[in-house]
């Protein structure tokens, strides 16, 4: 079905952040699938891992236990400092794990409605939840009526989650990202996501961090929530846990760890032996090649690049980024940027109609982010130039 409006281009093969398309061109890969081959294309670790991983076992069900399932739900938890994991197929799914886990909540707790507030400029997936979730317009056009129980309100301010609070009465959850990705590379106030906390350890709501873009280290931190003091109730993390293979996961702690019960929730493929163990190949990876470290010293050198070629044109609005989640966003819609770059063998996105996005595998060289500043910045003075 003509779900996608897809670029004019087949590629064959990857290596590290390179690809090449069937015609044998060669292109730098500056959006990693959209944040999912953080690791890169082929990395040798990896593809033994899964490679051996399939000679052995794919699938068995959750009706047993599964040891790379245990393995690598104790590393999440090591990691981010929750209790327990649900795994599912993608970010969606993981979002409506985290929704269903609100809504019973708050069931629970005898409420006739459980209601979560969600930001404007948000995207939690396209299932019919999640899209209720999600306040777009845009992607939310066509499929009306949509769920109950959900409440907008602006991204970034503190205010408007008290007033919503003195609001409704049967608020049971918030549902954020630490960085809007596809909102366009937004990133919040130092005291907001602190603040949030504060709030819901007030009212007794769940902190709840979509971590689906901004998770797995693309942030510089292995969750963007690491960058301030504070652990959420229930994180969902999918697109670079496991460098292209489907995962998702819910994770949760404190009384959100202990809401789902036998029959409350499942998934036929969620956390098989096969995508459990490309998702520990990718967190060995993270920590052998120290690419929280790359993530941060590429993304200094992006910020400073962009800001030094960029800054000072006219018609560009902000740039902006923390860790490999850069966004430079300009005056006028640019889309047309992205067939242009793809000419010039260099894969990126605009989000928001406005903002270029650069999503690199967090393998990416010095030489390499100097080559993304240098084509990305022709393109858009250029582009500029033009209008």
């Amino acid at each position: 079905m003509p779900t996608y409006a897809r670029q004019p281009v087949k590629f064959s093969h990857g290596k590290g952040v390179r690809l090449w398309d069937d015609a044998g061109n060669e292109y730098l890969d500056a959006l990693s699938g959209i944040a999912v081959t953080g690791i890169g294309h082929a990395h040798p670790d990896f593809t033994s891992a899964i490679c051996n991983q399939v000679g052995k076992l794919v699938h068995t069900s959750n009706l047993y236990e599964i040891k790379n399932q245990e393995k690598l739900a104790a590393k999440l938890c090591e990691l981010s400092g929750m209790e327990s994991v649900f795994f599912s197929n993608s970010g969606a799914e993981a979002n409506e794990a985290a929704i269903k886990l609100a809504r019973l909540y708050g069931n629970n707790k005898g409420y006739k409605c459980p209601t979560i507030l969600v930001m404007e400029g948000s995207f939690h997936g396209r299932t019919m939840a999640t899209l209720s979730a999600t306040a777009n317009k845009k992607v939310q056009a066509g499929f009306q009526p949509l769920l109950e129980g959900f409440v907008h309100i602006p991204y970034n301010d503190i205010n408007a989650v008290k007033k919503a609070a003195a609001e409704y009465d049967e608020i049971v959850a918030i549902l954020v990202e630490p960085i809007q990705g596809e909102g366009g590379i937004n990133i919040p106030d130092d005291d907001y996501l602190p603040a949030l906390r504060q709030l819901c350890d007030q009212h007794g709501w769940l902190m709840m961090l979509d971590e689906i873009q901004s998770g797995n280290g693309r942030s510089g931190k292995m969750f963007a929530y690491q960058h301030y003091d504070l652990t959420p109730d229930v994180i969902t993390l999918a697109k670079g846990l496991a460098n292209g293979v489907p995962i998702g996961a819910c994770l949760a702690k404190g009384e959100a760890a202990k809401v789902f019960g036998p029959g409350n929730h499942g998934s036929t493929y969620g956390g098989n032996p096969l995508v459990c163990r490309a998702a520990i190949a990718v967190l060995d990876v993270l920590k052998n090649e120290n690419l929280l470290e790359n993530t941060k010293i590429q993304s200094d050198r992006l910020l400073k690049g962009f800001n030094d070629a960029l800054g000072t044109l006219s018609g560009v609005k902000d740039i902006r980024g923390r860790g490999l989640l850069i966004g430079i966003e300009l005056e006028k819609p640019c889309g047309e940027l992205v067939s242009q770059a793809l000419e010039q063998g260099l894969l990126i996105n605009v989000t928001a109609d406005n903002v270029i996005r650069l999503l690199p595998p967090l393998i990416i060289s010095s030489k390499e982010t100097d080559t993304v500043i240098t084509k990305v910045s022709q393109l858009v003075k250029q582009f500029l130039g033009e209008q």
